[in-house]
């Protein structure tokens, strides 16, 4: 096999049951493929999932394997899993005691990484980094705060329990979905505001890079007053912007290609070449097996930079599939103490405090 179908190419593609069929194990294995998104459907116990994702890895020894498990009502997996608090539980914690906060928003992204660790799953894409101005639906309970700073320090310590269980942040959404009503899974999304109006969305991902942000995912909004295309399919926005201006040279994810708000932008062809045109590394397909069969053989697989991206975000996961089975987790103290501190943040919640 040479050197480049070695290395993880940019789609990101699913699996279609508990247990792979011959075809699921033919798409891993394409050059083209790198990651692997897990979901509810894919799950039915602990040992199950640890199974598939042992079988994901016969086939592709090299994939990344993820799944959207931010708690609240983003979490794939619940039965046999910690049923975590929407983050906005974390930011009322530190409303009313920064330093508690903080501590919590730490021990929790390392209960979330842990116990996804347990079945072999790298990464749960969190945290949410968007600000909760009570206008988005699909962000909602998901946001930490309304105000950046917290936002921002928050997601930071998340970011360190993430690392600390041997995982990594994946921030999202740049620059910022909280502010429009529209839900991007539907149609795409139009904020009006320009540069300026946008700062406090965007001062987050400020502070996460300057202690070295492992990844982000882009936002399927378009901001008119900077690019019409939307930000998940802009040079603008990620040449310009994220790897110019801010100088981030960490992996950047699109959204989903088969969400309604990039449905707008052609066909799946040439969404998945805008978004790898436009800088972004990873390019998730989910829910249509048509689509990821007709990109296979349409994405660039000889983009040095971006491979060199994504082997440094393998690379950083590599530590969450290390020891998983020299202690069980339920007899790990700092477990044991996450679980107890997520049960007093779930009861604080629905005591409205």
């Amino acid at each position: 096999m040479s050197e480049t179908v070695q290395r993880p190419g940019p789609l990101m593609v699913d699996v279609e049951g508990t247990r792979l069929s011959r075809e699921d194990e033919a798409v891993l294995a394409h050059p083209a493929v790198g990651s692997a998104i897990i979901f509810t459907r894919n799950y039915q116990d602990p040992s199950q999932l640890a199974e598939l994702t042992a079988a994901m890895r016969e086939a592709r020894p090299n994939l990344l394997i993820v799944a959207d498990q931010e708690g609240g009502r983003v979490q794939r997996f619940r039965e046999h899993f910690t049923r975590v608090v929407p983050m906005r539980a974390i930011g009322a914690l530190a409303a009313r005691d920064s330093a508690g906060g903080l501590s919590a928003a730490r021990e929790i992204g390392w209960l979330l990484a842990s116990e996804l660790a347990q079945v072999g799953v790298d990464m749960p894409l969190a945290p949410v980094v968007d600000l909760d101005y009570g206008a988005s639906t699909v962000i909602g309970d998901r946001a930490f705060s309304g105000d950046a700073a917290t936002v921002g320090a928050l997601a930071q310590a998340l970011g360190e329990g993430l690392r600390d269980a041997g995982s990594a942040s994946t921030a999202k959404h740049f620059p910022g979905h909280g502010y429009v009503a529209a839900d991007s899974h539907a149609e795409l999304p139009v904020d009006e505001r320009d540069r300026s109006g946008l700062a406090e969305d965007m001062a987050p991902y400020g502070a996460l890079m300057k202690h070295g942000l492992d990844s982000l995912m882009m936002a399927h909004v378009r901001y008119p007053a900077i690019d019409d295309l939307p930000a998940s399919l802009s040079p603008r926005w990620i040449g310009d912007i994220l790897r110019g201006e801010y100088g981030y040279d960490g992996c950047v994810f699109c959204d989903d290609l088969s969400m309604g708000g990039a449905a707008v932008i052609g066909g799946f062809s040439e969404r998945a070449r805008l978004a790898q045109a436009a800088g972004c590394d990873y390019l998730p397909i989910c829910n249509d097996r048509a689509a990821t069969l007709e990109l296979l053989d349409a994405v660039r697989i000889d983009d040095e930079a971006s491979a060199m991206r994504r082997l440094a975000l393998h690379a950083r996961c590599a530590g969450s599939r290390a020891g998983t089975e020299s202690q069980a987790l339920e007899d790990n103290p700092r477990w044991q103490a996450a679980v107890e501190l997520n049960a007093k943040l779930t009861e604080d919640l629905k005591n409205g405090r």
